[in-house]
């Protein structure tokens, strides 16, 4: 992100706007919309504001001269829109003295730029692409709205009036957010949204008890709350809506090693965030510490969140968390995630079940030698059974001598799927027989290997038996 969104106040003081033509009265009128004073230089004499309220007329203040000599003291911001030359010396002055600058669709001469802008009314929203694809940002604009509720501003400002008498009467900072949460959501926010602004400021008056109302087990008491939440594999896009939800309602996420940065980032700003997860053979905090951090934070009041790589039920060690929690009399639920077996099958085009082919699928974890010792591979062996393991890299070698010896066909399809829907995701696809060289290929984990006949209908297995008949053809010509 090289441009911070900010909401800039130009009621401050005075905008200089330099240039002519239809861009700069496009610039002209939009910031006539935001209340600013404007201070003019039409380059071309043109000082034509026909289509312009009489407010907005007398905010203009039509000015002569250069205004590479204009006093630029105590003036908000400068813009130049069609301006050519002149703008760039302008743009410079307005650096040396400090004053914010755009001039329109040049970034070399600007030190900030123009989002795309959806406006209703107090809720407004700002869409930017650093300046790379204007068109880009007004498609986004045009998305977020079609979305939003054409009373939405309503709303905010409905709000903005009660805020301050309603926050005084809540002591306790997170019964107040989680307040405005209910009436956003509920149905006192939905008469605002319907135009029934009147029947909303009546149904909130006659809240009989604001903390109860908030969701305290009794009044002045925040009630806690643990959500489990499947972080999938990785790609944020993945998120269900629920999930995404409860990452914008947490105050506080723990987190596990393997959840992707993105995914982090969709976590509300001010939410605590702890990391509580530890990758194979490096150090790292319990499992009982993570049951007690979990139990602290309910029984403080928060709500959190445990987030979890792909789905918390399956490999994820939901299930303790969930009996620990239970046992401590504390609320919990749990949102699924895309498990890592099912991204990859998705990405590579590995379908796990494939009809007279794979009628049967078996998910297993082996991140240890030791672990897949104790694997009884005799029930593997099925050729209609496809075998998804987790965490298999280490115990390749294992898993491959293991299968073998029950019986698996080493001509069995298999495949190594790495670090599945991010975009640094990575596959190699052979034989059971070379597995461990298969892994050798991968550039680290985590991986899931796919171990059936399924993997020869995927992506990298069709893409393999191409480049080798290339291979073979070439050969044969020479």
């Amino acid at each position: 992100m090289r441009f911070l969104p900010v909401f800039l106040d130009l009621q401050t003081g005075p905008v200089i706007l330099v240039g002519q033509g239809e861009l700069v009265r496009a610039k002209l009128r939009l910031l006539l919309a935001a209340g600013a004073r404007i201070r003019w230089y039409a380059t071309d004499g043109n000082r034509d504001t026909s289509g312009l309220d009489a407010d907005g007329v007398a905010r203009i203040e039509h000015v002569e001269g250069d205004p590479v000599t204009a006093d630029f003291s105590g003036i908000t911001a400068v813009l130049c829109a069609g301006a050519g030359e002149l703008g760039h010396a302008v743009a410079a002055r307005a650096k040396a003295s400090g004053v914010p600058v755009n001039v329109m669709d040049e970034l070399a001469h600007s030190t900030f730029i123009f989002p795309a802008i959806v406006d209703r009314g107090d809720v407004v929203v700002a869409v930017g692409t650093g300046g790379a694809s204007p068109v880009v940002a007004r498609r986004v604009r045009e998305k977020i709205e079609a979305m939003l509720p054409a009373r939405i501003g309503d709303l905010a400002g409905f709000i903005g009036r009660w805020r301050k008498p309603i926050n005084d009467k809540i002591a306790e900072a997170p019964l107040r957010r989680r307040f405005w949460e209910r009436i956003v959501d509920g149905p006192i926010g939905a008469l605002v949204l319907a135009g029934r602004g009147t029947e909303a400021e009546k149904a909130l008056t006659e809240i009989a008890d604001l903390s109860i109302y908030a969701g305290a087990a009794q009044a002045g008491v925040v009630e806690g709350h643990v959500t489990l939440v499947g972080a999938g594999p990785g790609d944020p896009d993945l998120l269900t809506i629920k999930a995404l939800r409860a990452l914008q309602d947490a105050d506080v996420v723990f987190y596990d090693e393997l959840v992707s940065p993105e995914v982090l980032d969709r976590i509300r700003r001010d939410a605590s965030r702890i990391p509580v997860g530890r990758r194979v053979g490096k150090p790292g905090i319990g499992q009982d510490a993570i049951h007690k951090l979990l139990i602290e934070a309910a029984k403080a009041g928060q709500r959190a969140v445990r987030l979890k790589g792909g789905d918390p039920f399956i490999f994820g060690r939901g299930g303790e968390e969930i009996e620990a929690l239970r046992e401590a009399g504390v609320a919990y639920s749990v949102i699924p995630g895309i498990t890592a077996g099912l991204g990859a099958a998705a990405m590579f085009e590995a379908p796990l079940t494939y009809r007279r082919e794979a009628l049967r699928i078996t998910f297993l974890t082996a991140h240890k030698e030791k672990d897949a010792d104790k694997v009884d591979w005799s029930t593997l062996t099925d050729e209609k059974m496809t075998v998804v393991v987790y965490m298999g890299m280490t115990a390749a070698p294992t898993i491959r001598a293991g299968l073998l010896a029950a019986g698996r066909s080493p001509q069995t399809p298999v495949g190594v799927f790495a670090r599945v829907t991010r975009p640094d995701a990575q596959a190699a696809v052979g034989m059971l027989d070379d597995l461990p060289a298969l892994v050798d290929q991968i550039d680290g984990g985590p991986a899931v290997l796919i171990i059936g006949d399924v993997v020869a209908h995927s992506a990298p297995w069709r893409a393999a038996q191409i480049n080798k008949l290339v291979s073979d053809l070439l050969v044969a010509a020479e």
